[in-house]
């Protein structure tokens, strides 16, 4: 059987980028289709078969593909399936227009049907102006991703969260398989020669990336939140919304940058509790934290609404706002949490169970 995978751009390293990983595991030999690749910030698939579309060749579009929504979808929709008998991909955004032949089938494991035209429309069109001067371009793609969701055979969400989204937005019925979280998990990886000194106060951690186009994280109000009661507060990912977030940040916040696997493990092993103000579709650091025992302090909605028992492995709080925030942090302190309670609830989403999962929908598929 030939597989091919499919995602929407090769150029960062994030969540859905192990989600991608986790995938290739599955099917080694597959190739991966992208609309465009960048090798620098990518390392990670220096080893892959990456097959970029013509936006490759094109200006500044590695770094800014937002320069081109319009050519998104004729990037996918030019790539040729003909030899393959399965695709399989995994999108936000275009790649689950790919146009297949009938005798090709076609899986997609959807991350969220794309934010910025339908759940997160509002947030990422903020400002009047922008809303008026975009809704031409919004209305055709919005159209294309219509149609774009009627072409693949079997729609897969990462969450609840996401499968009512499908359905909402798409009209597509779907089920659910939960990501694998198996790249941190205690005892998968040699430890790592790091340690958190003794002297060290005890912290607060936040992983995520910090991307303008990903404001919806609200990372803002977790250092709002700290400021105000000086709370220790360790911030690990990149992006460009980094420098405005540190203008903002106290002496009692400190950036990381981005860490290897080994050092990361380290910091969820030794912080008090996890802060994940987003709204999510899914979550993974919510899941990877719990799986070193560690608690979740999150805002309730999306998909850590699945991941964490509320009062077991985590608490929620209701506004996504610096005041709400600063009265669960309060809450928390008060709070006793089983370490080992936290770990049994992640391994709920083992790479195990997404593999048996995943595979018997393929043979089911094929």
């Amino acid at each position: 059987m030939k597989v091919a995978l499919v995602y929407d751009r090769v150029n960062k390293w994030g969540g859905a980028e192990r989600v991608l990983l986790s995938l290739q595991k599955l099917f080694p030999n597959a190739p991966i289709f992208t609309s465009v690749y960048s090798p620098q910030k990518a390392k990670w698939a220096k080893e892959f078969d990456i097959r970029p579309s013509f936006l490759q060749k094109f200006p500044h579009v590695v770094s800014n593909h937002e320069l081109y929504p319009f050519l998104m979808p004729m990037a996918f929709e030019r790539f040729s399936f003909s030899d393959y008998d399965l695709v399989i991909s995994l999108t936000s955004e275009a790649a689950k227009g790919v146009i297949t032949n009938p005798g090709t089938k076609h899986i997609c494991y959807c991350l969220t049907p794309t934010r910025y035209l339908w759940s997160g429309y509002h947030e990422y069109f903020r400002n009047p102006a922008l809303r008026v001067f975009s809704t031409p371009a919004v209305s055709y793609l919005r159209k294309w991703d219509r149609v774009a969701a009627k072409r693949p055979d079997t729609f897969v969400a990462i969450s609840k969260e996401v499968q009512n989204r499908i359905k909402k937005f798409y009209d597509r019925d779907s089920l659910v398989i939960y990501p694998p979280v198996d790249l941190l998990l205690s005892g998968n990886h040699p430890e790592s020669s790091l340690k958190i000194t003794k002297k060290e106060k005890p912290y607060f951690l936040i992983v995520s990336r910090l991307s303008k186009f990903t404001k919806y994280k609200r990372i803002d109000i977790a250092i709002q939140a700290c400021n105000e009661l000086k709370l220790p507060l360790k911030i690990i990912g990149e992006g460009n919304w980094k420098e405005e977030l540190q203008q903002m940040a106290g002496p009692t916040i400190e950036f990381l940058g981005n860490v290897e696997d080994k050092i990361l493990r380290e910091y969820y092993k030794n912080c008090r509790a996890l802060l994940f103000p987003a709204m999510e579709d899914f979550g993974l650091t919510v899941v990877e934290v719990q799986s070193f025992g560690k608690p979740v302090i999150a805002f309730r909605g999306g998909g850590a609404l699945e991941t964490i028992k509320e009062g077991k492995t985590g608490i929620f709080f209701d506004r996504q706002t610096k005041e709400d925030l600063v009265q669960a942090l309060k809450t928390f302190d008060l709070m006793a949490f089983d370490e080992e309670v936290c770990k049994k609830n992640a391994q709920q989403f083992n790479a195990s169970k997404f593999k048996d999962t995943f595979l018997k929908l393929v043979h089911k598929a094929i």
